[in-house]
């Protein structure tokens, strides 16, 4: 491979390494939010450290600020002190003095300056004529060092000069110059009086650099200490939370495990703490849920097993029974009346004798957890034709007109045909036996992921308490109803139960007075996810009162079959 080769292949691989690494850094808050809602470690640990953070940036601030404020009273006393002793030794110099002119004026100066320089450790001198206050030849003297120029303020100088006698102070906290930065200082007036010159005022300067070197050196020391013992208390907490924590994520993870059905795990029991109270206390309510529901499950299996066993075994004598009852329908014209009424009511019976026993090897088939799926491609549409012309003389019988409307076209979904059709039929039946004789509008409508119907009636329909039971197994609504299909009672159990094997939905609307809608929703892939029903819940026309009053129920009752 070539150079050039290697050098292409290197900058490819940065410029993966560098989106990668973007993202990886785009995903930290997330991480972040994600284990702060699910770790109770992280939580606590994070919230002590945050507490002692702010505990130990109090404590460090009111630390730093009074060793500030000792460092510069300390240094104020030092100062004032100095600044004392030197006006002393300049009053004292120009009291003893007696020279007139210029020249005797400057060495008087120097005096000055150099008594000054020798009583104090300021080389920051300035003296100046009180404005208006000169009186003699004398008045001449005056000197300033260059970095006091533009520090010493008018107020300084208004109270300097007003001061009474030469034993009055007078301080200002200033900003010197040195070279290119900035140290904080203290400037000390004091007023003076020469004997033939008049009243003068002298400044000295004072730098505390030193004091702001141990300023900054304390508050470095503090921020150190106070970060080592924030990561100090960190790990303590993450020690002690460890050993708090761990025990309830060992509980929650087991209790997760028992709701799953996994009855066997336990709790460890180590020690004799609060904890393992908790644990054997836990273990021992585990054990009480295991024995009652494995008592639970062995009654369950018996009761499946002995419904499946009577159905079989009642097939027999049933099949018998219905060969003969067959023989005497057939012959009830040759009867007389009372005989021949006895041979239809026979003959009826045995029909929903049947018809029971079946239902019911269905329903022990779904407990059991052994009913399986038989799926192909089919069409929802014409499993709904092909079950209105089943349907149609009995509603025709009832006094109700079936009418489809199939709003999504022919697409075909993942079915089991036989019992697809076996809740249609229910579902229509269920609509005929309480329509009240009026149109009944079987929808239908598909989505990428769907398909669904919906079968309306526009019957007495049902109050919330008796929707929310439809679905129970021998439940009925209205117990004086006199049933004119000869349902078993366990319909639309085993239509829910059909529906939940396909993975879709059977829902209910219903309200007295305006009907029931059952909606059937299936995915249109064995496995996938259904998303968005088709068809709407409750329907179009729920706030009407009757048909009359909806568009979609005039199009699907006024025009012909789609």
């Amino acid at each position: 491979m070539s150079t050039d080769s290697i050098a292409t292949v290197e900058g490819r691989r940065t410029s993966r390494i560098g989106p990668t690494i973007m993202r990886e850094w785009r995903t930290w808050p997330r991480q972040i939010a994600r284990g702060w809602r699910r770790s109770l470690q992280f939580r606590t640990i994070v919230i002590t450290v945050a507490l002692s953070a702010v505990a130990l940036s109090a404590t460090g601030a009111f630390v730093s600020t009074s060793i500030s404020n000792d460092l510069f009273n300390s240094r104020l006393d030092q100062v004032l002190i100095e600044s004392k002793r030197a006006a002393t030794a300049a009053q004292a110099i120009f009291d003893s003095s007696d020279v007139t002119g210029q020249a005797a004026s400057l060495s008087l100066q120097n005096s000055v300056n150099n008594a000054i320089t020798a009583s104090t450790s300021s080389r920051l001198v300035a003296l100046y004529v009180t404005p208006g206050r000169e009186t003699g030849p004398n008045s001449a003297i005056s000197f300033s060092a260059l970095k006091l120029v533009d520090v010493i303020t008018p107020e300084l100088r208004k109270q300097v000069s007003s001061g009474s006698d030469d034993q009055s102070q007078y301080w200002q906290s200033v900003s010197l110059r040195d070279g290119q930065s900035a140290v904080p200082g203290i400037v000390v007036g004091t007023p003076l009086f020469v004997p033939g010159a008049g009243e003068y005022e002298l400044y000295l300067g004072y730098d505390l650099a030193e004091a702001d070197r141990t300023l900054v050196f304390v508050q470095q020391t503090l921020l150190l200490a106070a970060l080592a013992l924030s990561l100090l208390i960190g790990v303590i907490a993450w020690v002690v939370v460890r050993l708090v924590v761990e025990p309830i994520r060992v509980a929650a993870e087991t209790s997760a495990k028992l709701a799953a059905g996994e009855l066997e795990v336990r709790i460890p029991e180590k020690g004799d703490d609060v904890i393992t109270t908790l644990a054997r206390s836990f273990n021992g309510m585990a054990d009480s849920i295991q024995s009652q529901i494995t008592q639970l499950a062995d009654l369950s299996r018996v009761q499946q097993r002995f419904v499946s066993d009577v159905s079989h075994e009642l097939r027999t004598p049933l099949t018998t029974i219905r060969l003969a009852g067959d023989v005497l329908f057939d012959q009830r014209e040759s009867f007389p009346p009372a005989t021949s009424r006895t041979a239809e009511l026979l003959h009826t019976q045995t029909e929903r004798f049947e018809l029971l026993l079946s239902d019911l090897l269905e329903i022990s088939r779904f407990d059991a957890g052994s009913a399986e799926l038989e799926t192909e491609p089919a069409s929802l549409v014409h499993l709904v034709e092909d079950s209105i012309d089943e349907m149609s003389q009995l509603a025709l019988q009832a006094g109700s007109e079936l009418r489809l409307v199939a709003l999504g076209g022919y697409f075909e979904a993942d079915i089991d045909a036989r019992r697809i059709r076996r809740i249609v039929r229910n579902l229509l039946g269920n609509a005929i036996e309480h329509g009240e004789g009026r149109p009944i509008v079987v929808s239908i409508d598909s989505t990428a992921t769907a398909v669904a119907l919906a079968v309306r009636d526009y019957g007495i329909g049902m109050t919330p308490e008796a929707a929310s039971r439809v679905f129970d197994r021998f439940w009925r609504a209205d117990p004086s109803r006199k049933r004119t299909i000869g349902g078993t009672g366990l319909g639309l159990a085993i239509s829910l139960e059909d529906a939940a094997l396909h993975g879709g939905e059977l829902e209910l609307w219903s309200e007295p007075g305006a009907g029931s809608c059952f909606r059937l929703t299936l995915p249109r892939i064995k496995g996938r996810p259904i998303g968005v029903s088709p068809l709407p819940l409750p329907p179009l026309d729920a706030d009407g009162e009757a048909q009359t009053h909806n568009a979609f129920g005039q199009q699907a009752l006024n025009g012909d079959k789609t």
